[in-house]
């Protein structure tokens, strides 16, 4: 579907996408129907030329964050240490970015990577690494998505329950702080108390919430999306309460939220899309107030339920009442200040 860019000057930093090459890996999922699956495997190559195409579609992005994936990782290099390949990697196509030769648009200006936490005390060498690589670099994620229900996740994730109450985990957190890097926290919607429960034990780290929290719209959560609500918007609420924490608002076109309930491209417009979304988006807002709350595409993933330019086009009709102010920190100023972007133009 194509669709007028609306507001088309408004400045942009997507703070949430990938870049990936997983050709090689897809023939490995035994799920190859999973929803989140057959998403990927819609993008299975997502590189510059990917990301520049759709930054550039009409919307007026002036930066973006690279958000850790698992691609790229280091051949040859130690378990622990191979996650050093990816921001290596990432960082060279911020560099081709920056060149100028591509616009003024700055590709990848942030990059969020991974380390693995439960590592403990052994996680800041890792994290010393990273952080040589590139001053790009801005902190991690460790992602704690799980479920009870196999079919909600499929194949590729395999975090253990509980992960961010873990002891040795919490022993690999606390070095964030002591570095000053961010972390961004991937969970889902029934798991919301144990990023409560982060963010209070480590009241003076940076969390970022990514994709609203993640409600569930699949395997046993399906259709129970509104019998749900309540329970999501009340953890939100309480999240919110923690001022070190932040939200990213998006992610609800991946095939695990349901909205939509097929892809991938659903080919809904922007307004329909907005309609669906806007209980959720409204509520985080809310909730995290505009400086604390900013909107992502969490590209190529959903694509699954939209085209980048309706994705954003989506965004901007719930916002339509905002005032400049806000829509300079839901769309730019909050992932600026939270990942440290201040070299670039807003």
């Amino acid at each position: 579907m194509t669709e007028a860019i609306l507001e088309p000057e408004l400045p942009i930093i997507d703070p949430h996408h990938h870049l990936w090459d997983l050709r090689p890996m897809m023939g490995a999922f035994p799920e190859p129907h999973h929803p989140f699956i057959a998403s990927v495997a819609r993008s299975p190559y997502y590189t510059f030329n990917e990301l520049h195409a759709d930054a550039t579609c009409g919307h007026n992005v002036i930066g973006t964050v690279f958000m850790e994936c698992g691609a790229f990782y280091r051949s040859g290099a130690s378990d622990a240490l191979k996650v050093v390949g990816e921001v290596e990697y990432v960082n060279g196509v911020a560099a081709q970015s920056a060149s100028g030769l591509y616009g003024n648009l700055r590709l990848c200006a942030g990059i969020v990577g991974h380390a693995d936490l439960r590592l403990g005390d052994g996680a800041r060498e890792v994290l010393e690494a990273l952080m040589r690589v590139t001053p790009r670099f801005k902190g991690i994620r460790h992602a704690a998505a799980w479920d009870a229900d196999p079919d909600v996740l499929g194949p590729p994730f395999h975090a253990p329950d509980g992960l961010y109450h873990d002891a040795t985990f919490r022993a690999g957190f606390r070095h964030l702080g002591e570095l000053g890097l961010t972390f961004d926290a991937w969970l889902l919607e029934p798991q919301l108390g144990d990023v409560i429960a982060l963010a209070r034990a480590f009241p003076d780290q940076t969390i970022v919430l990514d994709h609203c929290g993640t409600p569930l719209g699949m395997g046993s959560y399906h259709g129970r999306l509104h019998e749900r609500f309540e329970t999501w918007r009340s953890a939100i609420h309480e999240l919110a309460k923690s001022p070190n924490v932040s939200v990213k608002l998006g992610g609800l076109a991946m095939s695990f939220a349901g909205m939509p309930d097929h892809g991938p491209e659903a080919g809904l417009s922007s307004e329909v899309l907005a309609a669906m979304w806007r209980p959720y988006i409204e509520t985080c807002i809310e909730a995290f107030g505009p400086d604390r709350a900013m909107f992502e595409s969490n590209y190529p993933v959903d694509k699954w339920g939209a085209s980048y330019a309706v994705l954003w086009n989506a965004f901007k009709r719930l916002t339509l009442g905002a005032s400049a102010d806000e829509k300079a920190a839901l769309y730019a100023g909050t992932a600026a200040r939270v990942y440290g972007l201040g070299d670039l133009t807003i």
